[in-house]
């Protein structure tokens, strides 16, 4: 249950550290979604938007910080 523990206090740190970072850069941060390949679709009484290539980049940025900790550690 200690490992549990732990990996809970590190999402929590890592979640408060994304969101001050968001709260702070968020307006530089505005390019984020709206990146080509992002799919938005805006008509009258719909709005779709399917953000493809922000979530490709994120998770090859996710990607590789987790390779590097397990590298790492």
């Amino acid at each position: 249950m200690q490992d549990v523990g732990k990996i809970l206090m590190i999402v929590a740190v890592l979640l408060l550290i994304v969101g001050a970072l968001l709260f702070f850069l968020g307006d530089k941060l505005s390019w984020l979604g709206n990146l080509p390949g992002d799919i938005r679709i805006e008509r009258e009484n719909v709005k779709i938007y399917i953000p493809i290539t922000t979530m490709i980049l994120l998770s090859v940025v996710l990607s590789a910080i987790i390779w590097l900790l397990r590298k790492l550690g």
